[in-house]
């Protein structure tokens, strides 16, 4: 196959240095050996998660929403605004187990969520999925006459089967409905993600683009911001990474690194088994009481635990070592 021409080959953006980057962590959902929710170590994570500075999304794939029924959901959110104390959060509006319009349903969530002191994003369904972006746009501008700020969210198949990733007309599109602030990415592709940010820049700038490539959480650099599920293993060290490089500290890539290995590990196919290798990191840390996943999801082998356990120990270390 011949190189693509000089002209339309993409191109590697520059680093931007000293930027304040924009946090949100995916709060994992932690379960019991009665394979039950363990609400309190949830709680704990919640509120470690604000202490840390980053905000927590809640009802989002980490916390398993996908296999929730919808009075766990509402018990995610009812808890989540108890810890919140109006402290700000993220919820997903999700709709994949609802018959009616979707624009519909997702204003009765959006609804909901805003009642309880979050912010909304639109989680994908299959309804969607099935039809054109045209469509889909129709959809969210209806949403959006709700008002803002809203969030939007696109994702790959290897996270959930209704997942879709849109074209770059579709991104556009979604930046000139005033009431999306920003959007989720998660292809886990840096050239699809680039093409967002240059977008972005040239057409709405106050637009954000949170990455979740869990495989590159460096996409940060170059001017995404994140919300991401592997910054649930350790909401610390991506608070002080991000601290680091919007002081211009050259100690943000050591953290960065270390962190980026351990979503190598997490995130390996199947992809979706990330949850229950948060839910070892975790236990690990002494931060769970169990690292038992969702009766429906996923498992990790044991033998990830003295990978996991290495990892644990150097970032503790690494942590340390900038605080110093």
């Amino acid at each position: 196959m011949p190189d693509l021409d000089i002209a339309t080959r993409p191109r590697i953006p520059p680093l931007r240095t000293g930027r304040v980057i924009e946090g949100i962590s995916a709060a994992l959902l932690p379960f019991g050996p009665d394979e039950r929710p363990d609400w309190e170590s949830f709680r704990r994570l919640l509120d470690r998660t604000w202490t840390a500075g980053l905000e927590p999304a809640v009802n989002m794939d980490t916390g398993y929403v996908n296999l929730l029924t919808r009075d766990e959901r509402a018990r995610v959110l009812s808890v989540t605004t108890d810890v919140a104390a109006g402290r700000g959060f993220v919820a997903g509006a999700f709709i994949e187990d609802q018959d009616g319009d979707p624009a519909t349903l997702y204003r009765r969530e959006v609804d909901t969520i805003r009642r309880h002191g979050g912010t909304p994003i639109l989680f994908q369904c299959s309804a969607l999925a099935r039809r054109s972006e045209a469509e889909v746009l129709e959809v969210y501008r209806r949403v959006g006459e709700t008002g803002p700020p809203l969030l939007a969210f696109e994702l790959g198949q290897m996270f959930a089967p209704f997942g879709r990733i849109y074209s770059a007309d579709f991104a556009r599109g979604l930046m000139d409905i005033t009431a999306f602030r920003g959007l989720k990415h998660s292809s886990l592709d840096r050239v699809e993600e680039w093409t967002r940010l240059d977008l972005r820049d040239r057409h709405r700038p106050d637009f954000r683009i949170y990455t979740g490539n869990d495989l590159a959480i460096d996409m940060v650099f170059y001017g995404s911001d994140y919300l991401l599920g592997l910054s649930t293993f350790a909401v610390e060290g991506f608070a002080l990474r991000d601290r680091l490089w919007a002081d211009g500290d050259p100690r943000a890539v050591a953290i960065n690194d270390l962190l980026q290995y351990l979503g190598f590990i997490a995130f390996r196919p199947p992809v979706a088994a990330y949850k229950h290798s948060a839910a070892q990191f975790l236990r690990l840390r002494g931060l769970v009481a169990t690292d038992h996943p969702h009766p429906a999801g996923l498992r990790r082998p044991d033998s990830d635990l003295p990978l996991l356990g290495d990892i644990a120990e150097r970032l503790q270390a690494e942590l340390a070592k900038a605080r110093a």
